[in-house]
């Protein structure tokens, strides 16, 4: 008689079902079904959470398993290349730290702590040792302990960054994984096998590595290196401004808390007013150059800059961004005029449509591209124009009766995800044009090894503005979120770096804010719903920051335009 009890496995991929074993693990699962699965599987959603190969089922349960091209895949197969790494500089430079800090150029920056400059050989050594322990196709073994004794194992190996982070997050319980003799701690769940890495890529970056991934489209190649000189010195900037707190964890960020929270807010504000104040001066000694001492005259531009252009991703605080830079202008005795790129749709008959066949608002060409250069030209030549207006209840563009000249003493100011794109203004002379980029992006890490993704800091910002003032609900805001994502890698990422200036709009302490307003939105998302699994996690990652309230945030703070009490008008 057979006595082993089974439980009942529905799969997603494929519609069957299996009664398999008590206790069989996914990756058990995963054979049983027989699968084919190209790049996969990485992961899987289990009843809609996202769960490593080596989770166990004992209980009835819905599985959905997931390929490296998928967000979630993508995340871990990331977090078991960064061990990996770490693994090999252990075996090679013992007690050197690594710190995985900064996603740029279509990879992450490593920074090695050798003591000296990081050479050429360094970086072939590396590689080598990380080519040997995928060759050697090494277990990763997964363990959970109680919290203490975590604490105790990193605090021997000398990991302070990780000990203040489990200090911090009062878990009763913590899992660490482990290759052959070294141990680590990622948020998230790792690949199962060393061998299950097929494709990376290391090269030396500045004073340190970049370490690429497979590219997301086609996983059989690498990602293309993007240089990304600009981008990578605004990380350099908030890292040492971070230095000025001594906070560059949210193990930091938490001890801190108990004592300076105030302080927090107010050196973090003044930091991006400084910085906005800088990007406003430069703008107005472009047109005021008497603004400089007689010495440094001779070294500006003579050409006389007309026109502001601030861009940057959803969530961006583009607006308030625009508004502060305009305010700080006024100050430098420039006079900004605002136009905005909504008025220059296309009527909606004309507008472009997506894959899904959808009206495409996101595609530059939904703007009418020759009137708006048209207008251009004619205010700078000293011409009136009317503006025009869009009705989105009739889809229609209309004359506003709104007229508009612009004179010597005031600037032009264009805020919208097309900004830098070079087609928006190609008719006007490119010493016109001063860029600006803005874009949240988070810089706090949660330890040495385990980075912050900018998009979920955007992401966590849009579901509690969406919701505030959009009525969305944060099912609603998720599942829009992969095609506000796609719309950006193609409208906007590609001409970030034609900024003139950066500014990163991602405040230290803004997560620890965030939270309060919007984990009870991911609560009320359900359970039976495809979005659940990236409401869960979001939900689980804001657990780790302790709360901090928006009372102290002043009333010109770029998250007040996510979580209302601005003194701005949007």
């Amino acid at each position: 008689m057979n006595n082993i009890k089974t439980v009942q496995v529905r799969c997603r991929n494929n519609g069957q079902k299996q009664s398999l074993p008590v206790g069989s693990s996914l990756k058990d699962a995963f054979a049983a079904f027989g699968i084919e699965m190209k790049y996969g599987p990485i992961c899987a959603k289990v009843n809609n959470k996202v769960e490593g190969m080596n989770y166990r089922i004992y209980t009835a349960k819905t599985v959905e398993f997931l390929n490296v091209q998928s967000p979630s895949g993508r995340r871990n197969y990331s977090r078991t290349l960064f061990f990996v790494l770490c693994k090999a500089v252990h075996d090679l430079y013992r007690g050197v730290k690594v710190r995985i800090d900064t996603p740029v150029s279509k990879g992450y920056y490593v920074d090695l702590n050798l003591g000296r400059p990081v050479e050429e050989e360094d970086v072939e050594r590396i590689r080598r040792r990380m080519q040997e322990i995928i060759d050697a196709a090494i277990p990763i073994h997964r363990h959970e302990v109680p919290t203490e004794e975590a604490i105790r194992m990193f605090e021997e190996k000398g990991d302070l960054s990780k000990v203040k982070l489990l200090k911090s997050v009062s878990r009763l319980y913590t899992t660490y994984y482990q290759i052959d003799d070294y141990v680590d701690y990622y948020y998230g769940a790792l690949l199962t096998n060393t061998s299950q890495i097929w494709l990376f890529g290391l090269e030396k970056y500045y004073d340190g590595l970049l370490l690429r991934l497979p590219d997301s489209d086609d996983p059989s190649l690498l990602g293309e290196v993007v240089k990304q000189d600009k981008m990578f010195e605004v990380f350099h900037e908030h890292h040492n401004w971070q230095k000025i707190l001594d906070i560059n964890t949210v193990g930091d960020f938490n001890a801190a808390l108990k004592n300076l929270s105030s302080n927090i807010i107010h050196v973090s504000e003044a930091l991006q007013e400084k910085k906005f104040a800088e990007i406003a001066l430069r703008i107005a000694i472009r047109i005021k150059p008497e603004l400089l001492p007689d010495l440094y005259r001779p070294t500006v531009n003579k050409q006389k800059v007309r026109m502001v252009l601030i861009a940057g991703p959803s969530s961006s605080g583009k607006t308030t961004t625009c508004k502060r830079i305009s305010v700080q202008l006024l100050t430098n005795g420039i006079k900004p005029v605002a136009i905005s790129l909504d008025d220059y749709f296309v009527d909606r008959a004309h507008t472009p449509r997506d894959a899904s066949g959808d009206y495409d608002y996101e595609s530059l060409y939904a703007l009418n591209l020759p009137l708006l250069n048209q207008h251009l030209k004619a205010l700078f030549d000293g011409e009136e124009i009317e503006l025009p207006r869009y009705n989105f209840q009739t889809g229609s563009s209309e004359l506003s009766g709104r007229k508009l000249r612009l004179h010597d003493d005031e600037v032009l100011v264009v805020e919208g995800i097309h900004a830098l794109n070079p087609e928006l203004t190609a008719q006007i002379p490119e010493e016109y044009k001063y860029r600006v980029y803005a874009s949240a992006l988070t810089t706090i890490l949660l330890d040495d090894h385990n980075y912050i993704p900018t998009t979920d800091n955007r992401l966590i910002r849009r579901i509690v503005r969406d919701y505030k003032y959009r009525g969305c609900s944060a099912q609603d805001t998720i599942r829009r979120w992969p095609s506000v994502r796609r719309g950006e890698n193609k409208w906007i990422f590609p001409y970030q770096e034609n900024a003139d200036i950066m500014v990163n709009t991602a405040m230290l302490y803004e997560l620890a804010v965030l939270k309060t307003q919007a984990e009870p939105l991911l609560e009320q998302v359900p359970e039976n719903c495809d979005e659940y699994s990236e409401a869960y996690r979001l939900l689980k990652f804001l657990k780790i920051f302790k709360p901090l309230s928006y009372d102290e945030l002043p009333p010109t703070s770029i998250l007040r335009e996510f979580l209302g009490g601005s003194s701005f008008t949007y």
